[in-house]
């Protein structure tokens, strides 16, 4: 299914060349202070515009069809949708009967019969992440004490994220990179120690992104090659603050207090010049094919806020299956973020 959650629920919707996309979120406590300008700083962070990404403009303007009320959330479903507009859908039919290497033209052709919209890749398009970001803009004012930071540490196996870009833009390729994002103030105790995990729901949520293939939480794969007694986080206080962190803020599926930390293995995007090898659906010979469009040099780069959405969207479920989170807001819940 297209939806997240058990008590914040999300629903994502809607095509990259369809009339619109969005999201509804079900389950967000009455109260609410809600108005479509508390988007615009998180939707802009998402939006292209530097180098490495794609060409296509979208206003991305949200319209809140229901759910709020005199400026506030009613406690009912909240529907966000946001009007396609910049859209070139001609380039997509030479994609009809040659599938696309990389992208989801042949396994979406099968799961659906054939109906499956994939102009510039339908309903697993990255377009559809704008849907992500604006649900977690009302996760993250639900939590006014907690931060969320991120940055792409690494692009195209550079920390050098510009020049490789810049390299990527050289040879007309695109480039893969790792992002981190880390969480802060959350309570210990939030989560489960198994399936509602924090790391469970934190990673579920990451891999609906487009593009997301690997995960790792605090030390993650370094931890593998390190002995017990370097791992372990030694305790400095009764609150549980340690002097390292090499755990990633969870102990036993569970929030310990220290920041959440988490990082992202983010794949290159499958379009660029160079011509690939598929299949002809109607014939079954190998042919090849340029697989075109307006896609981002290095998708990596605008994925911070939607990691940080993802985050708080899995969090805020968490703190409402926990009771931490009343269902009717007092007003001193609001919070400008």
């Amino acid at each position: 299914m297209n939806s997240f959650g058990r008590l914040f629920r999300i629903s994502v919707l809607g095509e990259s060349h369809g009339c619109c996309v969005g999201v509804v979120v079900d389950g967000c406590p009455a109260g609410l202070r809600l108005k479509e300008s508390d988007f615009a700083r998180d939707l802009a962070r998402r939006r292209p515009g530097p180098k490495g990404t794609t060409a296509r403009r979208e206003s991305d303007a949200p319209i809140l069809h229901s759910g709020v009320h005199a400026g506030r959330t009613t406690g009912a479903p909240i529907l966000i949708l946001f009007e396609n507009g910049d859209v070139d859908s001609l380039q997509y039919e030479a994609f009809r009967h040659r599938p696309r290497p990389g992208h989801g033209d042949l396994v979406l052709r099968r799961k659906h019969g054939g109906f499956a919209d994939l102009r510039g890749g339908g309903t697993a398009s990255g377009r559809l992440t704008v849907g992500l970001v604006a649900a977690g803009v009302i996760a993250r004012r639900l939590l006014p004490e907690v931060r969320f930071s991120s940055s792409v540490l690494e692009a195209g196996g550079s920390t050098d994220v510009a020049a490789a870009v810049a390299e990527a833009e050289r040879v007309n390729d695109s480039i893969g990179g790792v992002v981190e994002c880390r969480v802060e103030g959350l309570p210990a105790g939030l989560g489960e120690p198994f399936f509602d995990s924090v790391e469970s729901t934190i990673a579920h949520l990451a891999f609906s992104i487009p593009a997301v293939k690997a995960i790792e939480f605090g030390a993650g794969f370094a931890g593998a090659r390190m002995r017990g007694s370097e791992f372990a986080d030694a305790l400095l206080d009764r609150g549980g603050t340690t002097r390292t962190n090499h755990s990633g803020g969870v102990n036993a599926g569970l929030s310990n207090g220290n920041p959440l930390v988490f990082r992202v293995a983010v794949r290159p995007p499958s379009s660029s010049a160079a011509e690939l090898q598929t299949i002809d659906l109607r014939t079954g010979r190998q042919v090849r094919v340029k697989p075109s469009g307006r896609h981002d040099r290095c998708c990596a780069l605008r994925f911070p806020v939607i990691l940080e959405a993802v985050a708080a969207i899995g969090i805020a479920d968490l703190m409402l299956l926990e009771h931490k989170l009343p269902r009717v807001l007092p007003v001193k819940r609001e919070s400008s973020r």
